[in-house]
């Protein structure tokens, strides 16, 4: 695979892709949800901070880096990203990369960190009605119009990965408090594009916005990405891109 790195460094990334970041001010800001297809209505993620543009730099590594790689990202986000948005990335890399990836990054992580695994699970999402209902609505925001086309669809594929993507997909991962949506959304673009899932990383760009990421902000974290992937992925990504955005 010509052209692709996986030790690339993020602050290598940003000097390759000519991308200013940014001090941490406006970290943990709340983000506003939209339903449109575009940005939010109250998009209030409008820079991408230093500490979420490492966030996205592990993501992408977590879904398909090498081990190398993943542990040289870990150890970075330990001194530079605050540990329960490492440890929700963690968590919901098993969505996107299966349980082998996740649990081996946590085994990691807690080497690296030395930060003990809490005793009980303070966010867990567990009364069935309530993962129903706020998995339904999180795949509402991230969807927006497209959100019952794409029930229909999946429901078409089989019943059981429709239940699945709602109940346990955005229910009890994705609507967990201690990492806001918009944020997930751009981590969920960083692990798509390293996997090629063309067609999820497409449902994601527009997730991104809906959730309230500015469109300056997922291009920036596709230049995050960038280092990391073939030079063909990136025209491809490019031009995805431009096509969310009606260019």
């Amino acid at each position: 695979m010509s052209g692709r790195r996986e030790d690339v460094t993020l602050d290598e990334t940003m000097r390759q892709s000519g991308v200013t970041m940014p001090t941490l001010s406006g970290v943990g800001e709340r983000v506003g949800v939209g339903d449109g297809d575009g940005a939010a209505a109250t998009a209030a993620l409008t820079v991408l901070d230093a500490e979420t543009a490492q966030l996205v730099h592990l993501a992408a590594l977590l879904a398909g880096g090498s081990e190398a790689a993943i542990r040289e990202a870990l150890a970075a986000a330990a001194s530079q990203v605050r540990a329960t948005w490492v440890e929700e990335v963690i968590l919901q890399t098993y969505l996107f990369a299966g349980f082998p990836r996740a649990l081996n990054a946590a085994r990691e992580w807690r080497r690296i960190s030395g930060r003990p695994a809490p005793t009980v699970d303070g966010d867990a999402i567990d009364d069935p009605a309530e993962r129903l209902a706020r998995g339904e609505a999180t795949c509402a925001t991230v969807y927006g119009r497209f959100y019952e086309r794409l029930r229909v669809n999946i429901a078409d594929l089989h019943p059981a990965l429709d239940q699945w993507m709602i109940e346990e997909g955005y229910g009890k991962v994705l609507s967990r408090a201690p990492l806001d949506l918009a944020r997930r959304e751009l981590c969920i673009v960083a692990a798509c594009a390293i996997a090629r899932q063309d067609r999820q990383l497409h449902s994601h760009l527009h997730g991104a916005l809906h959730a309230g990421a500015s469109a300056a902000v997922v291009s920036e974290t596709l230049a995050v990405v960038a280092a990391l992937l073939d030079e063909d992925d990136v025209r491809r990504y490019q031009g995805l891109w431009a096509r969310v955005q009606g260019k």
